[in-house]
């Protein structure tokens, strides 16, 4: 391999496992482009790369890196590159150049050293020298800890996460126990820390290393979806991963399940977590179920024709069995698909019950499902999150058993988005006396955490539910619902004259991404007056490839708001103004899994970015940012719940592992005036043909069911 050294003088592009930058070399005119697995890079870093030189027919002649040492720098553009970066707080490009003025080449050691002189730089005052002296504190500790990490085989994206939960403490802990970088840092693997654990001497066949792996196979299990997982399969698979003997592997499940770090029952195993809860909750349900409510009987045909009345409406008999049953039992499901009238359905439950009391909360799992229901009905909903309030200090709820919610009904609309853990600390937090109603559409994909709460409990037979089938008027014009429909039928979708639902049949993965573009930034702009980020969302049904969400939102990017001094950290690129989507819950800042905003602002000196949800303004450091992706093209199972005028899914053979009924019928469903898929019919009638839907592995359909519950009358069965 040759080698090449030089200062970094700026990011092209930072992807999570590939990195763009060009290189100022020593007594060289023309920069050196690099490319290769190039983590946390910034301008200004003096590097020495080891690697090859290839030629790209479109960009030329580039050096791909594939190992690497960063440096401080040591001359003067790249030390004033290197502070204009934004790495240390406190320091933006103006102050930089300055510091360089003043101080030169002694530049970093007096910062180092004796960071009062900065006061000899006009505007530094001591408040300021602080924030750039404690951040260059941590920015030493996050070098020590880059310097042990690739010591150990490990590239350094993650030092500033390690040192962020660990501080000065980081290597020590990383030594005493690196398994728990899996089970404290977001991010970090089993793989990474399984990697540190052998080069420090850990055992292959430790009963630590092989209990942290099957632990943390049931933790990535759980981001499948499942709650638990068969004993055999788990020791299969776990075997497979850490390259050992079933036996021992099974001898370890044995053993942790006898210390109490897993839970057996059955051929089942669980982590504990999502043991409790489905227990949990079929205890809650039961609570619930066979307590006295407060509000009063109604005479039902009586509250049906006065709400036919009040709402100017004629009920068909399936929506009268729903309203009648969700005014008459303590735990109501109410389930169906577009058009069938739930919203109606929820809109009559809340006149009659209006009538009984004014102590009445709704609630959704995201924050768009809520601001729906909110216009739906005229009655103010929130998040379930913050209706539960978020207790920092224990980082449970501040509502729960020993301080309930307040009220006599709770609607919960989008209910089946609703995960295992979340379901369980709701229902801790509702009062015995309390009636419950669940809204939602169980052939919708599941929640994206894990648990299939909605289809189990209608599994159980143990909680009454309503299924609406019929289509009404007003939505059996809309080839959206009709469409959605036929697919849910297993029946290819019509595409006939003008109508919201288009296709643009395209052959190649090229062709639909061009196809894309042109219709976000030009055709449907001018022909609907959609706003390009407000009112468009691509849905993919994939992350990876050229039609997948990660490289759309790199196209898409680059057409719709272009940047010439882009923020590129933890393999992320961002620019003001860019469409972003928080990946999970922060429950400090009020954001949650799936809430898209826009970029407001990015602060390179103090080191902050700030994006808009909503109404409200919500404040990162360059630390967090990596709970944020562009989301010009997002996932349809983070898209669950929310909705947009104009939704446009790409569909082709290369998704074929993920051409699924329900997904299609789950992105399609978001789209309010207009889906557009572009594709190819074969791929349409592959998802169509899939109802093969994954299996999850839950315990709650069993749990419910040894409870005891009296087996509640499906109002099905009165139809």
């Amino acid at each position: 391999m040759e080698e090449i050294f030089g200062y970094v003088e700026n990011i092209v592009f930072a992807g999570e496992s590939f990195t763009v930058a060009r290189l100022k070399e020593p007594r060289k005119q023309e920069l050196t482009c690099i490319v290769g697995p190039l983590p946390a890079l910034q301008p200004g870093e003096t590097v020495r790369c080891l690697g090859e030189w290839k030629h790209h027919p479109q960009y030329g002649r580039q050096f791909e890196v594939k190992e690497f040492e960063s440096k401080e720098p040591s001359d003067l553009m790249g030390i004033q590159k290197y502070l204009e970066s934004g790495l240390i707080k406190g320091i933006g490009p103006a102050y930089a150049e300055r510091i360089v003025q003043r101080f030169g080449i002694d530049t970093l050691k007096i910062i180092d050293s004796d960071p009062r002189r900065l006061s000899e730089i006009p505007g530094i005052g001591p408040k300021r020298i602080e924030m750039i002296e404690t951040c260059w504190q941590q920015q030493r500790g996050i070098r020590e800890v880059m310097i042990f990490l690739q010591s150990h085989g490990v590239t350094p994206a993650f030092a500033q996460k390690i040192y962020k939960a660990y501080g000065d403490q980081s290597i020590e802990k990383v030594k005493e126990d690196p398994f728990a970088l899996a089970r404290d840092i977001g991010g970090i693997g089993f793989t990474i820390a399984d990697r540190i654990a052998q080069k420090i001497g850990i055992p292959a066949s430790s009963a630590t290393r092989v209990q942290a792996g099957i632990e943390h196979m049931l933790w990535e299990l759980s981001n499948d979806g499942h709650t638990c997982y068969p004993e055999q399969e788990l020791k299969i698979g776990a075997a497979g991963m850490l390259q050992l003997g079933e036996d021992l592997v099974g001898e370890n499940i044995q053993a942790s399940v006898r210390d109490g770090g897993l839970i057996q029952d059955r051929e089942m195993v669980w982590l504990k977590p999502f043991y409790h809860a489905e227990v949990g909750i079929s205890r809650e349900l039961r609570r619930l179920q066979m307590a006295p409510g407060n509000l009063r009987q109604v005479h039902v045909e009586k509250a049906l024709q006065w709400v036919e009345e009040k709402l100017k409406l004629e009920f068909a008999p399936e929506q009268k069995t729903a309203i009648a049953q969700a005014v008459q039992e303590k735990v109501h499901i109410i389930t169906g698909g577009p058009g069938t009238g739930k919203s109606t359905i929820t809109r009559a439950i809340l006149r009659i019950s209006e009538k009984l009391t004014d102590s009445i909360l709704m609630a959704a799992p995201t924050g768009r499902a809520a601001k729906r229901m909110t216009e739906i009905t005229g009655k103010k909903a929130s998040t379930i999150h913050s209706m539960l309030e978020m207790d920092f200090v224990s980082g449970g709820f501040k509502r729960n058993k020993e301080n309930p919610l307040k009220c006599d009904l709770l609607i919960i609309d989008e209910a089946s988005m609703i995960d295992t853990l979340l379901f369980y600390q709701l229902l801790k937090a509702i009062p015995s006396s309390t009636r419950l109603i669940l809204i939602g559409d169980i052939d919708q994909l599941p929640s994206v955490g894990a648990g299939n709460v909605l289809k189990d409990l209608l599994a159980s037979e143990t909680v009454g539910f309503t299924r609406l089938t019929q289509i009404y008027r007003q939505a059996a014009h809309s080839k959206i619902v009709t469409n959605a429909h036929r697919i849910n039928r297993g029946e290819f979708p019509e595409f006939l004259g003008e109508s919201d639902f288009k296709f643009v049949e395209n052959e190649t993965q090229e062709e639909i991404v061009a196809t894309i573009v042109d219709l976000v930034t030009k055709r449907l702009p001018a022909k609907f007056r959609f706003h390009k980020f407000e009112d468009i969302q691509v849905l993919s049904p994939m992350k990876r490839g050229l039609i997948g969400c990660e490289n759309l939102n790199v196209v898409l990017q680059k057409e719709l708001n272009p940047s010439v001094a882009p923020l590129c950290r933890m393999g992320r690129t961002f620019h003001v103004g860019d469409k972003v989507m928080q990946i999970r819950n922060d429950y400090e800042k009020l954001v949650f899994n799936g809430d898209v905003g826009l970029i407001l602002s990015i602060d390179l000196s103090g080191q902050m970015l700030a994006v808009r949800f909503e109404d409200r303004r919500v404040e990162y450091s360059f630390s967090e940012i990596d709970d944020l992706i562009l989301a010009y093209a997002v996932s349809i199972h983070k898209y669950q719940g929310s909705e947009c005028p104009c939704i446009i899914i790409p569909l082709h053979m290369s998704h074929f592992k993920m051409l699924h009924r329900n997904l299609l019928y789950t992105g399609i469903t978001r789209g309010k005036k207009l889906v557009i898929i572009v594709g190819t019919k074969q791929a349409i009638s592959m998802a169509v043909r899939n109802d093969e839907v994954k299996n999850r592995f839950t315990g709650l359909t069993a749990a419910l069911k040894e409870t005891g519950l009296d087996k509640t009358l499906s109002a099905n069965s009165l139809l």
